[in-house]
């Protein structure tokens, strides 16, 4: 029996731009919420490290593309559900990419929030981020 996706976030990669998802982000910050915010531009700030592979910029390009686009499975015009299948796309594109998250980038996200929603509880996005099991030598 043959597995499908329930969203392909691969086709939604042809849909992102640096300038699309920053008007996104500042246009909708409020109404997306912390989460979906916090963990775009974790994502956006892998995508500048020169040593992430390109596939898995793609992935991440793939869920960006899909935040981006209002018309999706579930409308961002809705209330209280718009973002949701948005977050459940960047989650899933952070738990790909979870190896790549370092403290600078997770600074940098959280210093951005902070210009565009002031100071922030670290309660509202902690779980974001899975944890990295680090590899002793």
């Amino acid at each position: 029996m043959e597995k499908r996706k329930l969203v392909d976030f691969d086709a939604y990669r042809n849909y992102f731009n640096d300038s699309q998802l920053w008007n996104k982000l500042k246009n909708t910050a409020k109404k997306a919420g912390i989460k979906v915010v916090y963990s775009a531009l974790v994502l956006y700030y892998v995508t500048l490290d020169p040593s992430v592979p390109t596939a898995d910029k793609m992935k991440i390009y793939g869920a960006l593309g899909y935040l981006i686009l209002p018309t999706d499975l579930i409308p961002d015009a809705i209330i209280a559900l718009g973002f949701t299948d948005d977050l459940a796309a960047l989650a899933w594109a952070i738990y790909l990419v979870r190896g790549y998250i370092t403290p600078d980038i997770e600074r940098q996200a959280e210093d951005k929030l902070r210009e565009w929603f002031g100071d922030f509880d670290r309660s509202q996005i902690a779980g974001l981020l899975p944890a990295v099991e680090q590899n002793e030598p």
